[in-house]
């Protein structure tokens, strides 16, 4: 289902980058960061995570037996891994101790497995922290540069899994890609203000 190796930019760091490219669960942990503080912060808090934990890789058994005022502290250190690191510590303890419950502690069993587009949205969106919109993106992010494309991807992935559009990471490549999805989240800012106003 996942062809090839992975090669993500959505960090803009050669190290946080490859571990979003080989860990399946740190990939999803950026997912659910990437909210209120900009892309590169979300995607780079997993490497840190890895490193605080003295780890290579996140381990969701490990990280959801951690004790919580510990692992607050440790998402809290500088530089934080959000905005809000302590909401934050614990989403992600939620997060992996679904998916030791429901897969094992394996993330990337989440999408190996499902059978179709709908069944892959239906399990993400079950997902501690990731809502209808999150879930999309992530799926297109799948399909768009993982290779998980079981059938009906695009549509469960609405919008976001349509061919050529550069709306949210799931088209983030290099760095003339960033730009053109942060212009297209300028343009969408700039549409609700107007429209606010419109309405004032």
């Amino acid at each position: 289902m996942v062809s090839g190796s992975p090669d993500l930019h959505l960090a803009q760091d050669a190290q946080a980058d490859a571990l979003l490219s080989a860990d399946p669960l740190a990939l999803l942990v950026g997912m659910l960061l990437d909210q209120q503080v900009p892309m590169e912060w979300a995607f780079g808090a997993p490497k840190i995570l890895a490193d605080r934990l003295g780890t290579t890789r996140l381990d969701a058994a490990e990280i959801a037996a951690h004790d919580p005022d510990d692992f607050v502290e440790l998402a809290s250190r500088t530089p934080a891994i959000h905005r809000f690191p302590g909401s934050m510590a614990k989403r992600i303890q939620q997060l992996c101790t679904y998916l030791v419950e429901h897969y094992d502690g394996d993330a990337g069993a989440l999408w190996a497995t499902a059978g179709s587009g709908r069944e892959l949205y239906k399990r993400l969106t079950d997902l501690p922290g990731y809502g209808k919109q999150k879930a999309q993106i992530f799926l297109a992010l799948l399909g768009k540069q993982l290779g998980v494309r079981p059938d009906g991807w695009r549509a469960a992935a609405g919008a976001y899994g349509e061919d050529g559009t550069h709306m949210s990471v799931a088209d983030i490549r290099d760095e003339a890609s960033l730009a053109e999805v942060r212009e297209y989240k300028r343009e969408q800012k700039r549409a609700v203000a107007a429209a606010r106003k419109q309405d004032g």
